[in-house]
């Protein structure tokens, strides 16, 4: 893979980079938040704007974005709204989900984006083209929140995901047995022969494994628990960072 460079953080090479949610409901909320995971010292950082109550208030979520630019100016920030078809907080019609996207990407205050594979394809172009004339990097994602998808079928969401101009490309899914973290484990050491760095993981209980040995098996960052999680298995970034360590001094 090919790392790539986001402010002071280069993703794609060396211990997976830990990524710490923020969740809050409401604008007090997310300043309590900064103020806690600050002291975390998380690479990056990721804005879940589906938690927030106020996200269909465009103008209110451009507020907010420069108050999270200005608190923390160095630490690279991902916009993330997960729809609720991938387990997202907050429903939103396909238009005004990408509507959300540009106007973010006009802001000028987020480093990377986040945007879901399996949506409109067209306006999913459109808005990729967008980000990249702003200089935003792309994350692709997709969730699988009930089961693992053939090994055949994440690999090609992943190479679609490269196809479409992604900078990152990204697959979590819900392992219902070891085979299921197994085959998600094979799929990210296939994949990590891609252009761009990828990001995987299987959640819950038996996800724990995927979220610690990226860095064996081909995983570029992985998600840590801030105040609260953002997917079921997230850990706190002490343990994580403990772990990612240990990996890194013995492989």
């Amino acid at each position: 893979m090919n790392p790539i460079q986001v402010r002071d953080v280069t993703v794609g090479e060396g211990i997976p980079k830990i990524i710490v949610p923020l969740m809050g409901a409401t604008e007090k909320e997310l300043l309590e938040e900064i103020t806690y995971i600050e002291e975390l010292k998380p690479d990056l950082l990721e804005w879940r704007a589906d938690f927030f109550q106020r996200v269909a208030d465009f103008s209110v979520v451009e507020q907010i974005l420069r108050l999270l630019r200005e608190k923390l100016p160095a630490i690279p920030l991902i916009f993330t709204f997960r729809t609720e078809q991938e387990g997202g907080n907050c429903p939103m019609h396909v238009e005004d989900y990408f509507n959300l996207l540009n106007v973010v990407l006009d802001s000028n205050k987020v480093d990377l984006i986040d945007m879901e594979l399996l949506t409109d394809e067209s306006m999913l172009q459109q808005t990729i083209d967008h980000a990249k004339q702003q200089g935003v990097k792309i994350i692709l994602s997709n969730h699988e929140f009930s089961h693992t998808p053939a090994k055949e079928t994440l690999l090609f969401r992943l190479q679609k995901m490269v196809s479409l101009g992604a900078d990152i490309s990204k697959i979590a899914v819900m392992p219902q047995s070891v085979k299921d973290l197994l085959t998600l484990l094979d799929v990210t050491q296939e994949a990590k022969k891609s252009e761009c760095p990828l990001i995987t993981m299987a959640m819950g209980k038996l996800g724990l494994l995927s979220r610690l040995s990226g860095e064996v098996f081909g995983s570029a960052a992985t998600f840590a628990a801030g105040k609260q999680a953002s997917a079921p298995g997230q850990i706190s970034v002490a343990e994580l960072r403990k772990a990612l360590q240990i990996i890194h001094q013995h492989s």
